[in-house]
């Protein structure tokens, strides 16, 4: 038995999944067929020799009316030739007084069979029954009931007509369960092509994208509103949209890996210049030695930052054990005094709102430091020399310290075009004004990615007055789970 499930287990394996549909479809449906037919032959059977017992029984009554004060030795009917309507005739319980000369066939007293149960039944031992039986070359159906006084009534009628309908029955329904078994195959076939076409779609539309590695290709939907697709429909619309993620990611990987490549030419050119320059050093003078060893160096703490600004960005979220509570106004305080000592011509201005000093928010202190940082460092580099950057910090709702909270960053440069507005935070994007600005156009696209990564959003926009506004914005802050002690 082990082996005949291993066998089936394999066949199942080798099988494709549309080939598996159709069979069990087809055999279920071929199952309902022949099990409708083997039902309506038993059923048609039964019907017929129902008939033919009732038209027994009809006869046996109408020959009991008939012949009731009449002697032991009647006999109805031409039994031998089976012409009358009904073969009849009355059996004695005593054999011994059975007649002696009967009256069809000589050397047997009664022309149908009689047995021990015959004689029972005319006994009144034995209830009536019905029976089968060959005469004269003929099947019969006899029904044998007592006839009172000692006698037994057998009545029989020829039953090749009603064997003849149920084999006629027979070869009819057989035919109709072949043809529903040729109907099931097709439609099973037909069932599991139409039913699996999206699971088709989806697969070669894989095999396609695994062959040309373009997660471009889609996979082709049903008309008809998304409420009322099935399952299938529904994982194709959802591999689709992974899909369109997979594209997305691959097309923002490529354009990181252009972008940097494009951004990391410019300083190992420089870096490989100065190198070679200082390879040759006897020929230069010392002052010469030196603007080469300070540009080599200059040139490798950008391309340093560089790298380590892509490796930040390669991170889509914090990791969770790094997570704690941390106060916003803390880490604004810090940041503000960092940027105050490396820009000690821009004057840096916070102002903490009321319940804005107790605000807490989950996050990595270090990380939010380097947005805060990145802001800062854009704002300064933007701002002319002597003009304030205010960085003010607020809550917004109702709940005071756990309402929302809004971190603005002010400075008084010649602000945000509004062409360059939606790709500020783009990677490696700077803008025209900025491009003769140090710098790697990847701090504002950290800055984001941090926030997002804390739950917060980030937008930048056009200062009343003139200048640029950058908001950081936390949502309300979210009660604390567990129960205290």
């Amino acid at each position: 038995m082990s082996g005949v499930r291993r066998l089936g287990a394999r066949w199942r394996r080798r099988r494709p999944l549309r080939t598996r549909l159709a069979l069990a479809a087809s055999a279920a449906v071929a199952l309902v067929a022949v099990g409708v037919c083997a039902a309506a032959f038993f059923v048609i059977r039964y019907e017929l020799l129902h008939q033919l017992d009732l038209s027994l029984t009809q006869s046996a009554t109408r020959v009991i009316q008939e012949n009731r004060g009449e002697g032991p030795q009647v006999v109805a009917g031409e039994c031998r030739y089976l012409s009358a309507p009904a073969c009849a005739q009355i059996v004695l319980a005593d054999p011994a007084a059975d007649p002696g000369e009967p009256a069809a066939d000589p050397g047997e007293p009664y022309p149908l069979p009689v047995s021990p149960p015959v004689r029972e039944v005319a006994a009144g031992k034995r209830a009536p029954y019905y029976s089968n039986v060959s005469r004269f070359g003929q099947p019969l159906r006899m029904l044998t009931t007592p006839f009172g006084d000692g006698r037994a009534l057998q009545v029989a009628l020829r039953a090749d007509p009603v064997e003849k309908g149920v084999r006629q029955a027979a070869v009819l329904l057989a035919g109709v369960g072949g043809v529903g078994v040729l109907l099931a195959g097709l439609l099973g076939y037909a069932v599991s092509r139409a039913g699996l076409a999206p699971v088709a779609r989806l697969t070669s539309t894989a095999e396609r994208i695994a062959a040309t590695r373009d997660p471009r290709h889609r996979i082709e939907l049903p008309p008809g509103p998304p409420g009322r697709q099935d399952e299938v429909t529904r994982l194709a619309a959802s591999f689709n949209t992974m899909l369109g993620e997979l594209e997305q990611s691959v097309s923002s990987q490529r354009r990181l890996v252009a972008d940097a490549s494009h951004e990391l030419r410019t300083p190992l050119t420089a870096l490989r210049t100065n190198a070679e320059l200082l390879a040759r050093g006897d020929r230069l003078t010392p002052a010469q030695r030196e603007r080469a060893s300070a540009a080599l160096g200059r040139g490798i703490r950008e391309v340093t930052g560089l790298v380590n600004d892509l490796i930040e960005l390669a991170r889509d979220e914090e990791p969770l054990p790094l997570l704690e509570d941390v106060r916003i106004v803390e880490v604004a305080e810090h940041t503000v005094a960092t940027a105050r000592t490396h820009w000690p011509q821009t004057p840096f201005l916070l102002d903490v709102g009321a319940g804005a000093a107790q605000a807490v928010r989950p996050g990595v202190p270090a990380r939010l430091a380097r947005l805060l940082t990145n802001l800062l460092d854009n704002a300064a580099k933007f701002s002319p020399p002597g003009t304030p950057v205010e960085v003010t910090l607020s809550t917004y709702g109702s709940g005071g310290s756990a309402g929302g909270l809004e971190l603005t960053v002010r400075d008084h440069g010649p602000g945000i075009p509004a062409a360059d507005l939606p790709y500020v935070f783009d990677r490696f994007y700077r803008a025209e004004a900025a491009r003769a600005l140090p710098g790697s156009g990847l701090g504002l696209a950290m800055a984001r990615q941090i926030a997002r990564a804390h739950g917060a959003e980030l937008t930048a926009g056009a200062a009343p007055g003139g200048g640029a506004l950058f908001t950081l914005t936390f949502g309300p802050q979210e009660p604390a789970r567990g129960g205290g002690r």
